[in-house]
């Protein structure tokens, strides 16, 4: 029987909801952390047993935490993203004559095949490289120094890097998003960058179809089709076919096409999964009814799931990491609300259930499928 372990970072701690292959009754750990700020935890592909979650707070700074044994046991690593082994300053020593300072780590991504190597999201935006299970880290500072970089601005949440994706075929290939820069392509392992928003227009900024500047929320992949990109931008749901180099919008039916999330059926490529909000500056659901909309035609034409969702005097909203699915046969879906609920569905979205209620508002949702 499988076991489907779900991994969930709030405003005030951590917890892990875990259940078996029917994904009907759940236990509850946590929270773990508590207290602190866990924008992302994450577990590696190349080993269950390994977790990474990014902690972070006001007074004490920012600190990596890995687990070895499925989350029961945690450890702080690393003696930097700081200066000598000092931990939590957030200072990063980059060669110039003061130290570059950020505020957070925003996103974890382990790598597809090597537990120990892991890349890390930060803000303001830049990326940085661990290849020893996050006990040090280096900066792929092309990214941050490429010429475009004056022109990055941060959105209402901060100039962060709230998305890595990997490509499963290439391994040199990584695609990442900035709020509000764009989306950006690399092809040599982050030595150079490529952005990659021919297509997005944003009428909040000064040249709409601008080569960068473009407040993207998030970007799914199916690892199948590598060269298949969805987005969730700031307005506008969008899709590429060819690796990034163009985008053409598939909001179509939907009642808004502002929102955070966007994810992509584990085994349907063209199944695809948003959260509308009801615009930029009112960030809770149409009408006060929680929909999650779903698209098996790869966008344009799109179905509102609401069974067992709330459908009067509902205004959470649901952050751009908070969505993940499952590799059962009968795919699940997970969310997360800034309300503190998670719910889940087993059949993809047909029917839902909250599968823990009241927790801090969740950051982020990432799922595990072990066997």
């Amino acid at each position: 029987m499988s076991t489907v372990r779900v991994l969930v970072g709030t405003r005030k701690g951590a917890f892990i909801l875990t259940s078996d292959g029917k994904r009907k009754d759940w236990q509850v750990s946590g929270p773990l952390f508590t207290g602190w700020e866990i924008y992302h935890l994450k577990g590696s592909p190349a080993d269950p047993n390994r977790l990474y979650a990014s902690q972070s707070s006001g007074w004490f700074g920012q600190q990596i935490q890995r687990s070895e044994d499925g989350g029961a046991n945690w450890a702080p690593v690393g003696n930097r993203f700081t200066y000598e082994g000092v931990p939590g300053t957030h200072q990063w020593y980059d060669g110039t004559a003061h130290p570059w300072e950020f505020k957070r780590v925003w996103h974890l991504e382990p790598s597809l095949g090597d537990p120990d190597l892991v890349y890390a999201g930060v803000e303001d935006a830049a990326l940085f490289k661990s290849s020893d299970g996050g006990a040090t880290w280096e900066e792929l500072a092309g990214l941050r120094g490429h010429d475009t970089g004056p022109q990055w601005q941060p959105g209402a949440g901060g100039m962060c890097l709230h998305t890595i994706i990997l490509d499963p075929s290439n391994a040199e290939r990584m695609y990442i998003a900035i709020s509000a820069a764009g989306a950006f392509r690399t092809d040599n392992g982050g030595k150079s960058w490529k952005p990659i928003n021919k297509g997005l227009v944003s009428n909040f900024i000064p040249n709409p179809t601008a080569e960068v500047g473009h407040c993207v929320h998030h970007v799914a992949m199916h690892r199948e089709r590598p060269g298949v990109l969805f987005m969730q931008k700031h307005w506008d749901v969008m899709r590429s076919d060819d690796a990034g180099e163009s985008w053409q919008e598939v909001s179509g039916n939907l009642p808004t096409d502002f929102g955070f999330v966007i994810d992509v059926h584990a085994h349907e490529p063209e199944t695809l999964y948003v959260v509308p909000i009801k615009s930029d500056s009112e960030h809770f659901p149409p009408e006060g009814k929680l929909r999650v909309y779903r698209s098996r035609t790869g966008g344009n034409e799109w179905e509102a799931l609401t069974k067992g969702l709330p459908q009067k005097d509902c205004y959470v909203n649901v952050l751009r990491d908070a969505m993940a699915v499952d590799s059962l046969d009968a795919c699940g879906v997970y969310f997360g609300t800034t309300g503190g609920q998670v719910y889940a569905s087993a059949d993809a979205g047909d029917n839902w259930t909250p599968i823990v209620r009241d927790l801090p508002a969740v950051l982020s949702v990432e799922v595990q499928t072990l066997t």
